[in-house]
Formats: C-alpha cells, structure tokens, sequence
C-alpha cells in the first residue's frame, strides 16, 4: 500500500486532463498524470514520489491510437508494453520492449510511463531515438508536435503540466533492418546491465544504449566510428568507445569497466548482424 492518500481522476478529454491539473495546482496540490502506475505504485512505497492526485490518462482517445496515418505510425502513450507486442506494428520496438520487466509487469507499463519515468533503463525510447520519431504533447500552452531527439536529453523535457500524448514514426524506418539485445547479470527478469538498439537506414547503423549511464541515449559522436566502414570492426568498436559519455553507471548491478566490456560485445554482435 501507498503510504499517502490522493484524489482521481478519470478524463476523457485532452482538454479536461491539461485544465484539471491547473485547477489541481492553482489549490496547491501536487498532481501527476497516470497511465500504468507502475512507477508511483513502486517508488511511492519507498518514499521516493509523492502526488495529492493522479489523472489516469486510460479513457483519451488520442493516448490510445494505434494505427498507420499514411506513412505514419502512430501509437499512444497510454498503451501497454503488451499491446505493442501483440500488435507489432514496430518490430525494433517490440523487440525491446518485449525484455523490459517480466510479463505481468508489461501488462501494466505503459509507452509514455516507460518513456517518462524516473528509473535509468527506459528502454523503450530507444527506437524512437534512432527512428527521428516525433511526439504529440499538449499542455496549458496547447498542443506541440516536437522531433524526439530535441527534447529528450538525458529524459523527456516536458513543462509543468504537460503530457506526452502519441509518439509518430516514418513508415520508412520501421522496415528498416534493425539490431537489439538486452544483457542482464543476474536473472531473465532482473534489472538490465546494458540494452543496444542498432538501425540500419541505407548504410548508416544508427546507435542507441540503455543501461550504461543514468540515461538512455543515442551517440552521432559513437555513430561516427561505428559508421567507418573501411576499417576493422574492432577499430570501430574502439573509436565508439573513446566517446562515451563520462557518466558511467557503476553499482551493484555492474562496475562501469564490466558494463564497458558487455557494452563492447554487443556492439561486435550489433556490427556483425547488420553489416
């Protein structure tokens, strides 16, 4: 059980879920958007979040989309991590998103919570990230269509009382041949150690990680070396891993020189597999 009490709230409109969170706000109140819950559930029990209310996203049409719109896929943040996998309409995006947590846990996750939230891993912002995926936010401001790899840095940089609503991805790209594992140190279901997600689009691979520092991200900087084709692979390898970010994670889930060495035998297995 939550160690704190909170007010709910069921919107079945964009427009009422932006107008209840400032109403919510304007009395002083903490409120927070809610899809799955995972998160708050979790971190709530330890202390670690806190809302006055919740504005469960569940019943807006738009957060639940899942269809092609021309050449557009489009998906809602208010889907679970298992409707994405039934539907695999991303096959690069069911792949990772069919490792994060255990199967139950899925069933809750949502696109948005996974994406939004607190943990390191978020997983499946992956794909988007190497798919210039754009996404649909509205807040008091109204609605803003932004390309992904502008406003997530280190994690989605919303406004005070804004949400995520749908993510939209090129046709072009979900096709695309595409590279993703996921290694754990400990058991099938435990918290990951690394997760890579590779692209190929043409001949460039495009490169994303999860896992090695307090963020997922995606490298131009790695994407460079990966991308020199006359070279060895383990030259590249090298070069890739000469421009990490410096904020290796190193805890008890795996020093920062382990996660190096399984960072570095995913990107050989990422190389072969597409090259």
């Amino acid at each position: 059980m939550l160690p704190f009490d909170f007010e709910y709230y069921r919107p079945e409109t964009l427009k009422e879920a932006v107008e209840r969170y400032q109403f919510l706000e304007h009395q002083g109140k903490q409120p927070t958007y809610f899809s799955g819950g995972t998160e708050l559930i979790t971190l709530g029990r330890i202390n670690l979040a806190y809302a006055d209310a919740v504005i469960d996203m569940k019943e807006i049409a738009e957060c639940n989309m899942k269809e092609f719109n021309g050449d557009h896929l489009v998906l809602g943040s208010a889907l679970s991590l298992t409707q994405i996998e039934e539907a695999n309409p991303f096959p690069l995006l069911t792949s990772v998103a069919s490792e994060v947590a255990d199967h139950t846990a899925r069933g809750k996750i949502t696109l948005g919570g996974n994406i939004c939230a607190q943990i390191f891993y978020r997983e499946a912002v992956l794909p988007f990230l190497l798919a210039d995926s754009q996404v649909i936010i509205v807040g008091p401001e109204g609605i803003r269509n932004v390309q992904i790899n502008e406003i997530f840095q280190e994690h989605l940089r919303l406004k005070k009382g804004e949400l995520l609503v749908q993510t939209v991805t090129d046709r072009r790209f979900i096709g695309a041949p595409f590279f993703a594992k996921k290694r754990r140190q400990q058991w099938d279901t435990g918290y990951p150690l690394i997760t890579v997600a590779a692209l190929k689009i043409g001949q460039e691979i495009r490169l994303a990680i999860s896992g090695l520092c307090p963020f997922p991200f995606r490298s131009e900087e790695m994407e460079v070396y990966i991308n020199r084709w006359g070279q060895s692979l383990e030259a590249r390898i090298d070069g890739a891993l000469s421009v990490l970010p410096k904020s290796i994670l190193d805890d008890v889930e795996g020093s920062a020189d382990y996660r190096i060495f399984v960072l570095r035998n995913l990107l050989m297995d990422a190389l072969q597999a597409l090259g």
